[in-house]
């Protein structure tokens, strides 16, 4: 018997990391929920504070200082993230359809999106138009105009369109940013036009006249009561005689909301936001919550501003607690005034609130001083030790043994959604209720079999599936050997049969996708209930003798090359400490998802001599390896490794994978020729990976084109780390130098 564990009794989705939902995250990690589990669905790992996006435009701040790496934030909740887009919801069903993986249930459901300028736009963007938002295809945007200024030296002319704050802070930026931009050749002439009769609807007669002269003094006529409706062969059209002529032209109108909530069976107001009650309560789901611009609070309607999105964020998180607790909500009502500060490009500021303003470049500090304080408010997380609830829901004791399978019904209904969503044929062995798998051999072939199973390391268990079958694979494909055939060894956490059928679909559709791209039928497997979730691999292919690839063929002169980075373990180990960026781990977990089959028949086609795969040995276990069994010695060109984004700043702190001390072991059997071994690379050939990349021996003749090829196939970051040497010692055969 195993001991207490809490129960996963309900699920918490959270789409969207806005404003709102970074109070969320930080409000459930001082004040976990024992048997809730909570899902964070964000598009973006790195979401933007809209209070620093006009100081990052205007180049008074990096990317880092103006945006939330979400990750470190939700693992410091315990909250899973998934990295996608949502592409609908069915409020009835209580389901979320993702973009490019299986749908995901929800019991509580919180959406904090943020909106979209109203644009006629067909696409997000277009070479001559684009959006403010998403933010990240708008900086993508204007870093290629910005290039295009430097370039070319024909003047352009760029349409601002939209009189709010927004429309004006960034026509401001953009206006300071051109003239701090080194190398350019061409000018930028700013134009904003507007549906008002005067700008910053909102704001007092004051502010107004103010940012009216600063724009007049730096030249940015404003056109009013021009209400835009396209934008085509260089002229803006709408509801005004004369068309204006533009170069290219940027939406920052009024708000809309996502075009999926449409369909949802939310209820929505007259605009398409979502109408929820006082406490940010869906009117017509009690299950449902939002907050921020993709909300609307009919009791007291607001602009849509990230200040209220703000706002809302620590009454939402205590609502969802009183929500899942089946407590009494408590409403929201928001200050009627607020300060408002907007930035005009340079170090410099206005103020409002109510009927007063003031500008200058103290009010640009105290901007400052409040945003950067916001950001370090969700980037500078403490060190903490949690507590379980006394009040919270404690499953009962778990059996071992048999008795820590996942039940019968579970399983049938899993492999029928599986069965249905894949097409699996009956030929497969799940079809048939037969003990063991029969699987005939054909005449003339061996049978090659593999097999690996590990703990998850990442809290999604699609792309969990997705890896971990992919690291199985490897070892078939190592050989150059594809795969007939696999079964699976599935566990998943401890919950009710709801949340335990969920997870193990979830889990196994990657699997199953993943077979499925590699030609692999799934012949059966094991499931059963854990702690962890974790997922195994048992892999069977057929050869010929003389085809396979073995690790002993290694000549010396050849050249070793290698398919994919190094640094998984350091970068999981920080993931699991918090310390490592979204966008380190988003890279790394990109390569994962690549099958090695096509670089191994690549390697095949350039007659390579010995390949394996390098895995949780580290690059040196491996490499020593295949050195030992092929009687020759091996240089490591210490300075070419590639290597994942982060890797070498989380190994400077002293991040290591907890196999790395074992691995280290094998030094005794390298040869330090140029004291190479305080080279920064050196301690991350010894660094186990999960689903790394394939090592091979290539002649020297065929090494280029081998390495064209990779590369054409989708292995960028493919390398030469090294060459095969005549052996002299006969311990040590691996040696580091310089290439």
């Amino acid at each position: 018997m195993q001991n207490k564990e809490s129960l996963i009794t309900s699920d918490l989705v959270l789409i969207g990391g806005g404003h709102s939902h970074l109070f969320v995250l930080k409000h459930f990690a001082m004040n976990p929920q024992p048997g809730l589990r909570i899902t964070l669905v964000t598009r973006d790992l790195h979401t933007p504070y809209s209070g620093m996006l006009p100081g990052f435009i205007a180049g008074h701040y990096d990317y880092d200082a103006a945006h939330i790496d979400l990750l470190p934030l939700a693992r410091f909740a315990g909250a899973r993230v998934i990295h996608a887009e949502v592409t609908a919801i069915n409020a009835e069903r209580k389901q979320i359809t993702i973009a490019g993986r299986p749908s995901l249930n929800y019991d509580l459901l919180s959406i904090n999106t943020g909106s979209r300028p109203t644009s006629p736009l067909l696409q997000d963007q277009q070479n001559d138009q684009f959006a403010v938002k998403p933010v990240d295809r708008f900086i993508d945007s204007w870093h290629r105009l910005e290039q295009r200024l430097v370039e070319d030296d024909k003047d352009l002319q760029l349409a601002v369109i939209g009189g709010g704050a927004g429309g004006i802070e960034l026509a401001l930026s953009l206006q300071y940013r051109v003239t701090q931009l080194a190398g350019r050749k061409a000018s930028l002439r700013l134009l904003i036009l507007t549906d008002r009769d005067r700008l910053l609807p909102g704001h007092n007669k004051r502010a107004r006249q103010m940012f009216a002269d600063i724009l007049q003094q730096r030249a940015i006529p404003v056109f009013y009561q021009h209400r835009v409706t396209g934008f085509q062969n260089g002229f803006l059209q709408g509801d005004f005689e004369t068309p204006v002529a533009a170069d290219k032209a940027i939406w920052v109108t009024h708000a809309s909301p996502a075009e999926w909530l449409t369909d949802s069976g939310l209820a929505l107001d007259t605009n398409g936001f979502i109408a929820v009650n006082p406490c940010l309560q869906s009117v017509s789901h009690d299950d449902v919550f939002a907050a921020g611009d993709v909300a609307a609070v009919a009791d007291y309607p607001r602009p849509k501003s990230g200040v209220f999105a703000v706002r809302q964020g620590l009454p939402l998180a205590r609502n969802l607690i009183l929500r899942y607790r089946q407590r009494k909500l408590r409403p929201f009502r928001p200050q009627a005034q607020f300060l408002s500060l907007i930035s005009t490009g340079d170090r410099f500021a206005i103020a409002s609130r109510g009927p007063w303003a003031l500008q200058g470049k103290w009010c640009w500090w105290l901007k400052d001083r409040i945003d950067r304080k916001f950001i370090r408010r969700f980037s500078e997380l403490p060190e903490m030790t949690r507590v379980e609830d006394d009040g919270g829901e404690i499953a009962a004791m778990r059996c071992g043994g048999c008795g820590s399978k996942v039940g019968s019904e579970i399983l049938e209904r899993v492999l029928e959604q599986i069965g249905q969503k894949y097409g699996i044929s009956n030929d497969s062995g799940l079809e048939h209720p037969d003990d063991a798998a029969l699987i005939r051999i054909p005449a003339g072939r061996e049978l090659i079999q593999s097999i690996d199973h590990f703990r998850s390391f990442i809290d999604d268990p699609y792309l969990f599936g997705k890896i971990a079958t992919n690291h199985a694979l490897a070892d078939l494909h190592a050989m150059g050997v594809n795969a007939h055939s696999a079964m699976v060894i599935a566990n998943v956490v401890f919950g009710s049969e709801d949340k335990q059928s969920q997870d193990l679909y979830q889990l196994m559709s990657g699997v199953v996708e993943t077979l499925q791209q590699n030609g692999t039928l799934l012949v059966g497997g094991h499931s059963g209930e854990a702690s962890q979730m974790s997922c195994g691999v048992s892999v069977n292919g057929f050869a010929r003798p003389e085809d396979l690839i073995l690790k002993t063929g290694v000549r010396p002169g050849d050249l070793l090359i290698l398919t994919r980075p190094l640094g998984s373990g350091v970068l999981f180990a920080a993931d699991m400490l918090g310390k490592a960026r979204g966008d380190w781990i988003d890279a790394a977990i990109e390569q994962m998802l690549m099958s090695s089959r096509d670089a191994a028949s690549c390697l095949q086609e350039f007659r390579a001599s010995a390949c394996t795969d390098v895995t949780g040995f580290g690059l040196a276990g491996h490499l020593f390896e295949m050195a030992r069994e092929s009687a020759c010695a091996i240089e490591i060109y210490i300075d070419r490794l590639p290597l994942y984004p982060g890797v070498i700043s989380l190994s400077r702190q002293g991040i290591a994978s907890s196999l790395q001390p074992q691995n280290i072991r094998i030094r005794h059997g390298i040869k330090d020729t140029e004291n190479l071994a305080s080279h920064e690379n050196y301690p991350l050939i010894f660094d186990p990976q999960t689903a790394g990349g394939l090592v091979a021996s290539v002649a020297e003749a065929q090494a280029d084109k081998c390495m064209q090829q990779l590369r054409q196939l989708g292995y960028d970051q493919a390398q030469v780390i090294g060459r095969a040497i005549a052996r002299t010692e006969t311990d040590r055969i691996l040696s580091l130098v310089n290439s």
